[in-house]
């Protein structure tokens, strides 16, 4: 069925360490206090604006759902800040920080579709984790993929995975 909803996660999805990449999860650079600013250790993953132009030609929205440990309206100030910084603020409809609870995300992706007036049947969460990603998502009763990686420990638990990001396209 056609997709006209698109959820991402930001770290490790979007974006990641510039010195760990796909090895070691992204939550390493947040917590060493030697990064002050730490948008500028972390860098775009390959085909992630290509992805998203494509996306918006199709006239699919997409939206940024990011975990994050900080209270909500700094959470926000810190993630529109790495959006600004990747230049990636024509390609959402909607950036929003959720809560580091477990199923915060399917939360928000229900109470998004319930605004837009969209079923679930017709959108997607991709992400980078089993656990604050892809299960959230199913367990809203949203299809959703993770992006493999050599740090995720229970990504054989997803039905869905893909390599890259670009994949994505393949499964609208």
């Amino acid at each position: 069925m056609k997709k006209e909803i698109i959820f991402f996660d930001g770290d490790g999805t979007l974006w990641y360490p510039k010195k760990t990449k796909y090895s070691r999860h992204p939550v390493w650079l947040y917590l060493d206090k030697r990064f002050k600013n730490h948008t500028t250790h972390l860098t775009i993953i390959p085909s992630v604006i290509s992805t998203l132009k494509k996306l918006k030609e199709k006239g699919i929205i997409t939206i940024l759902l990011s975990t994050h440990p900080h209270p909500p309206r700094e959470a926000k100030t810190i993630i529109d800040h790495k959006i600004r910084y990747f230049k990636l603020e024509k390609f959402f409809d909607g950036i929003h920080a959720t809560r580091p609870i477990k199923n915060s995300k399917g939360k928000f992706i229900l109470k998004i579709l319930k605004k837009r007036n969209i079923q679930k049947s017709k959108a997607l969460m991709v992400g980078d984790s089993y656990e604050w990603d892809y299960k959230p998502a199913k367990d809203a009763g949203v299809d959703a993929t993770l992006i493999e990686s050599k740090y995720e420990k229970h990504q054989d638990k997803a039905e869905k995975r893909i390599k890259n990001i670009k994949e994505i396209l393949k499964l609208i």
